[in-house]
């Protein structure tokens, strides 16, 4: 009661204490006990809000703790699902990885196989070149046996039996007319003498490659027993026999140790246009630079294949490889690295030949020809139209006319201005091994000459085209095995040919004839005219090199 007592009497004291004294005096007891009412309620009410604002505080920290569990939860499964997509990620680039192997095993495999079809090619046209010789070997048994007789009758009947094609008085081929020539009449008629031969021995396994220096008197040669050597080859005329003193050759070692490393096989060769470097490619997929003192200069290793076919440009700042690795590749000489690679064919590219200095073709075994230009990063011209694998391509004297040969049996003559062929020239029987221009016609030493493709087959036969109708001139049937090179004199006037008969004849382009004959001991893969035009160089598969005078 006391306890209700005090507290009702705080509450009083409470309600009153806010009255104000002139209140009391002014105000009746209805009206104070109103103001005592709205004093209260006043009071419930701020004390209310004090509540509502101390539960809003409790309220807002809930909150705010169900919120950082929520973020907790959602950065939880962001990670979950960062793990999953990284997880996803890595699953995706390790069978990618595995594709890519795979596809490079699959590449592999398939360079491995053309590289042993090409190798086994190779060793069979070496054992028809065996067989060549031993037949030849027969023959000239035979034909001793003959004796005097023999050589009466093809003197009484030279007349009639050495080959001729009729020209008409403007000097145009009065029709395709094959020659139908006597190899054995011609061959004793018009054989060069031992005293204008002369025989170069050193190589120990069969010569595929040979060139002339374009300024000098020296000779490069290159060869299975994974070697090159340069011959200096005196002026003036041939000094009869063989010829193999070490003053006067130097060899290119591409192997140390022994030699005849098939993987070390010398395939190609080229001077650079002031005849101060030799470049080689070789079976390794190198290319290898060399001085005039046969010091190697350079070693150019990228290819992962054979190299095919090796140029220099004309200004002698980079040198262009062909490869069985499906790519080509331009080297810059003086920074000894390559420049740029060139992965356009979806075979072993068989040739390249530079345009000018900064562009160049390239064939290849995808029966696809494609031109090329320093800096581009797509082929600035496809020729399709060949059907089989496109064995070389070479640019006429003007680079204006570009001319390929093919296992399809055909050449053709493409430009520049259009995408198609100009001409599809179809007379030979057989694979079309290799083509060359003349150094006739505008822009060249021979200008009042109009500009010949000649043409040389498994047929055994050069053929020889009237580029601007492309028609067929003539036919040189002179072979009987097939014709591996061919290659004009400075002057345009004649034609060397070589072939695996053993045989190399010199055409007289003004009335079609063998004006010399030369047979040698084994099969002849390459020959090549000096710059003077007298002297001609054979290498042969009996591992030797022939250089012969040449005078009319």
């Amino acid at each position: 009661m006391e306890a209700n007592l005090s507290n009702c009497d705080a509450d009083l004291e409470e309600d009153f204490s806010f009255l104000q004294p002139l209140d009391l005096i002014t105000k009746d007891v209805h009206e104070l006990r109103q103001m005592i009412s709205e004093r209260r309620k006043k009071l419930q009410k701020e004390r209310k809000k004090e509540f509502e604002k101390e539960h809003e505080g409790e309220r807002v920290r809930v909150r705010e703790k169900d919120r950082r569990e929520r973020e907790k939860e959602v950065e939880k499964d962001r990670r979950e699902r960062d793990k999953e997509v990284e997880k996803d990620r890595r699953e995706r680039e390790k069978e990618v990885e595995k594709d890519r192997r795979e596809r490079e095993k699959e590449v592999e495999k398939d360079r491995r196989e053309k590289e042993k079809e090409v190798e086994k090619e190779r060793r069979e046209r070496q054992k028809e070149v065996v067989k060549d010789r031993e037949k030849v070997e027969n023959d000239k048994e035979r034909e001793q046996q003959h004796g005097d007789q023999t050589v009466r009758k093809m003197v009484i009947d030279h007349e009639d039996r050495v080959p001729v094609v009729k020209l008409e008085e403007n000097g145009a081929v009065g029709g395709p007319e094959s020659m139908d020539i006597s190899t054995t009449s011609t061959s004793q008629l018009f054989e060069i003498p031992s005293s204008d031969v002369t025989i170069l021995e050193g190589h120990t396994s069969e010569v595929c490659a040979c060139a002339w220096s374009p300024t000098g008197s020296l000779l490069a040669s290159g060869s299975g027993d994974s070697t090159a050597r340069i011959w200096t080859i005196a002026e003036g005329r041939c000094k009869p026999g063989s010829q193999n003193s070490p003053l006067n050759v130097l060899v290119l070692k591409h192997v140390r140790g022994k030699t005849n490393e098939k993987s070390k096989d010398v395939t190609t060769l080229d001077w650079n246009g002031e005849g101060t470097l030799l470049a080689t490619g070789s079976y390794d997929g190198q290319a290898r630079i060399w001085t005039t003192n046969g010091e190697l200069k350079s070693t150019l290793s990228k290819h992962k294949g054979p190299i095919f076919s090796l140029k220099w440009n004309k200004k002698g700042d980079y040198l262009l490889t062909g490869s069985c690795d499906q790519t080509a590749i331009v080297w810059d000489v003086k920074a000894e690295e390559w420049k740029q690679q060139f992965e356009f064919h979806s075979g072993p590219t068989l040739d390249v030949d530079w345009r000018n200095n900064v562009s160049f073709a390239t064939s290849s075994t995808d029966n696809m020809i494609y031109v090329c230009k320093i800096g581009e990063t797509r082929p600035i011209k496809t020729f399709a139209g060949h059907q089989g694998e496109v064995n070389c391509v070479k640019w006429d004297p003007s680079g204006s006319l570009l001319a390929s040969c093919s296992d399809d049996i055909t050449a053709k003559i493409w430009s520049m201005k259009q995408d198609t062929y100009l001409h599809d020239l179809r007379e030979h029987s057989k694979e079309i091994y290799t083509i060359r221009w003349s150094p006739t016609g505008p822009g060249t030493n021979n200008p009042n000459h109009k500009l010949v493709l000649a043409s040389a087959s498994f047929d055994s036969t050069v053929k020889l085209w009237d580029v601007e109708l492309g028609k067929l001139m003539y036919s040189l049937d002179g072979h009987r095995h097939p014709v591996y090179s061919v290659a004009f004199s400075p002057n345009g006037d004649y034609l060397v040919s070589g072939s695996l008969d053993r045989s190399m004849h010199i055409w007289s382009l003004r009335d079609g004839k063998i004006v010399k004959t030369y047979t040698g001991n084994g099969g002849i893969f390459e020959v090549c005219w000096n710059k003077e035009g007298d002297k001609i160089a054979a290498c042969f598969a009996n591992n030797t090199v022939c250089v012969l005078d040449f005078r009319m």
